[in-house]
């Protein structure tokens, strides 16, 4: 499974914007082919800072997401409403029975 989690940081002005884009956002990437949870989420620490939380069954699943035209519309627009570039991580992972 792939885990990426994002995080990105609005200026006071943009974060209503930047919550309805994240929110439209995760909710077409729900339904994607190989997308098993994708959310976002608001900082209780830092208020205008949204974290974003995605599962993927695999690497070409990612893939095939990064390359849909409305994602990459989604991180232009959501760079404008920023007040500082975007921070993304991606793991490869193996999930542990407890």
């Amino acid at each position: 499974m792939i885990i990426v989690t994002g995080s990105i940081e609005a200026r006071p002005d943009t974060i209503d914007a930047l919550v309805a884009l994240g929110l439209e956002h995760v909710r077409r990437s729900r339904t994607e082919p190989g997308c098993v949870a994708h959310a976002v989420h608001r900082d209780v620490e830092r208020p205008l800072r949204l974290v974003f939380v995605e599962e993927w069954t695999d690497r070409a699943a990612l893939a095939a997401h990064f390359a849909v035209p409305a994602s990459r519309d989604f991180v232009q627009r959501a760079a404008e409403l920023a007040a500082g570039p975007p921070a993304i991580r991606v793991y490869e992972a193996t999930a542990v029975r407890v």
